[in-house]
């Protein structure tokens, strides 16, 4: 009798246990089950966060790897200050990306800037001579990013065929700095690949553009009244916005591949020869860079960015890349 007694107390502190943890397992989780629930909870919000990061700015997708091209804006004769009073969408991009503060043209009159930019020398050329009169040794960074088996590319606007010689309308040669380089292999170079711009709607720009195939290295030059040469700066930041919404709205540019540089040659004559030039990138937020600079900086940083030896003078010169995390 004792026997049953104890057996039927088994059963019923059986049961009772039961149901203590049936109870507990609905009613209270494990501790490690509240930390996975937190945890799945902070995954949802970080993830929400991050998409919605996503939707409104891109930029941790186009900054993931280093810039890989460079394409280059060159404007005319307007100091810093004029440019930026005078140009409202150019001033936004500078104050959105960045500026330099004390970056200087070469020297005057234009050409000799052109070369200075894209070769890192005058080669002591004083004027703005048509090719005729100098006939320049050695390659250019088109040249030299072509030898080394990559792309390059000057679009030249109003230019009426490739590698024009001579000026015609509203396209100035001495604003075509491969068309003075004389050898060989560079007067093929700038046949096959200094082409007129076209414009926003159709043309070689508009295309590579589109296609996601701007060139490694690429110089913009517009016509001497887009370029503020001959017009108003109010025209060539019109002009300027007609084309750059284009380019950062394509894959190039939104990969993070592409720096924009727009820069001008030099300025109105005052001294120092101080100029604004705004760096353009996915990379680039807010920046103003105050260290000492020129045409041969930014010939440093391209070739940087193109792992180049640096051509000539632009081997001693501050790089543009490093103030601009490029």
């Amino acid at each position: 009798m004792r026997i049953h007694a104890r057996h039927r107390a088994s059963a019923v502190i059986a049961v009772v246990l039961f149901g203590m943890a049936a109870c507990g397992s609905s009613a209270a989780p494990h501790h490690g089950d509240v930390q996975s629930a937190a945890h799945r909870h902070s995954n949802h919000r970080h993830s929400t966060h991050r998409h919605a990061a996503h939707r409104h700015s891109s930029t941790s997708t186009r900054t993931a790897g280093k810039p890989t091209k460079m394409l280059l804006f060159i404007l005319e004769n307007h100091a810093q200050s004029q440019a930026l009073a005078s140009m409202p969408y150019l001033a936004g991009l500078a104050s959105r990306h960045g500026r330099t503060t004390n970056y200087h043209a070469i020297t005057h009159p234009s050409l000799p800037n052109y070369l200075a930019l894209t070769a890192g020398s005058t080669f002591g050329v004083r004027d703005d001579n048509y090719p005729s009169s100098h006939h320049l040794p050695g390659k250019s960074v088109l040249d030299q990013a072509l030898s080394h088996g990559m792309t390059a590319k000057l679009y030249a606007e109003s230019m009426p065929g490739n590698c024009t010689l001579v000026s015609t309308g509203s396209y100035a040669v001495k604003h075509n700095p491969w068309a003075y380089f004389s050898g060989a292999a560079e007067r093929r170079d700038c046949r096959h690949h200094d082409v007129p711009m076209g414009t926003p709607a159709a043309g070689a720009l508009t295309r590579d553009i589109a296609a996601g195939t701007l060139p490694r290295v690429g110089v913009a030059v517009p016509n001497i009244c887009h370029d503020a040469h001959d017009c108003s700066l109010g025209t060539a930041d019109h002009w300027l916005h007609g084309w750059l919404p284009k380019i950062f709205a394509a894959s190039d540019y939104r990969s993070g591949r592409l720096v924009v540089v727009v820069t001008f040659d030099e300025n109105d004559g005052i001294t120092p020869n101080t100029v604004l030039t705004v760096v353009i990138s996915p990379r680039v937020h807010h920046v103003t860079a105050h260290a000492s600079y020129s045409h041969y900086s930014w010939l440093r940083c391209t070739e940087m960015l193109l792992g180049l030896a640096p051509l000539r003078n632009a081997a001693s010169a501050r790089s543009l890349c490093p103030g601009f995390n490029l």
